[in-house]
């Protein structure tokens, strides 16, 4: 079975790292899920997730696929030599030196975050969402990376598909609330003419890398909203009054 997935210029020119940002084409499950949910928190058969994780697994050339329980945080997880992280711990980000693993990060609209830093063998995975962007997981991925070797100057980075601001209605108070916690995003919040406030969270990510030192960005400038036929989106399927399955970008030391 075939799955697809985009892939990044920056990451592919180096030839150390496997990599993809799948989307919801290719897998097994049906109906809300169909076809390639990978999160077993979204009421899906677990088998069929199970073995959509495999697909996925397989897709990149094998390998154990570490995914975490994201709950909008800025927390970072180092995946150690010893062993693998449990499944079960809270944090939305990954980075790691060793090469026989795969980092995972699960969204439906949040931004999937790769990170590399091809000199030092050194790689990261993030989930962004709102509030994870505008606390700081950028800054705290690029901070555990540099703790296993990898420089800032030299980290490659990519947003993969994402709402986009044109699809990210968020009103004033959603809006004066970000700004008290990140007063840097204000240039991301525009208001469409006889419209309400919207935030564009891709935007307001490239900002914060550049921000923080790096040069070398990359955006795969796909909105998960606009296209629900090969991303899952849960604003769209909320709009529906329907269920949505999760994505997964994926990065791996070769």
């Amino acid at each position: 079975m075939s799955v697809p997935f985009l892939q990044s210029d920056l990451f592919n020119d180096t030839g150390v790292v496997r990599h993809g940002f799948f989307g919801r084409q290719g897998g097994v499950s049906s109906d809300d899920f169909a076809s390639l949910n990978v999160s077993y928190a979204a009421g899906d058969d677990p088998d069929n997730v199970a073995a959509n994780r495999g697909l996925v697994a397989d897709a990149m050339a094998g390998g154990p696929l570490v995914i975490l329980k994201q709950v909008h945080s800025n927390r970072v997880v180092t995946v150690e030599a010893s062993a693998l992280p449990d499944a079960a711990i809270e944090a939305d980000a990954l980075v790691t030196r060793r090469a026989d693993v795969l980092l995972g990060v699960l969204t439906a609209d949040c931004a999937p975050l790769l990170f590399l830093d091809h000199h030092a063998g050194v790689i990261g995975a993030a989930h962004a969402g709102w509030k994870g962007a505008l606390t700081g997981i950028l800054e705290n991925t690029i901070a555990a990376m540099e703790a296993l070797g990898a420089q800032r100057r030299r980290i490659l980075f990519d947003i993969g598909p994402t709402i986009s601001g044109d699809n990210y209605e968020v009103g004033p108070d959603f809006m004066r609330d970000a700004l008290e916690i990140n007063p840097a995003a204000e240039s991301t919040f525009f208001r469409p003419e006889g419209g309400r406030e919207h935030f564009d969270l891709p935007r307001f990510l490239w900002n914060d890398a550049l921000r923080a030192g790096l040069s070398d960005v990359g955006s795969r400038n796909a909105c998960t909203y606009a296209d629900p036929d090969r991303f899952f989106s849960h604003r769209h399927a909320t709009h529906r009054g329907s269920r949505t399955g999760r994505q997964v970008a994926v990065i791996g030391l070769v």
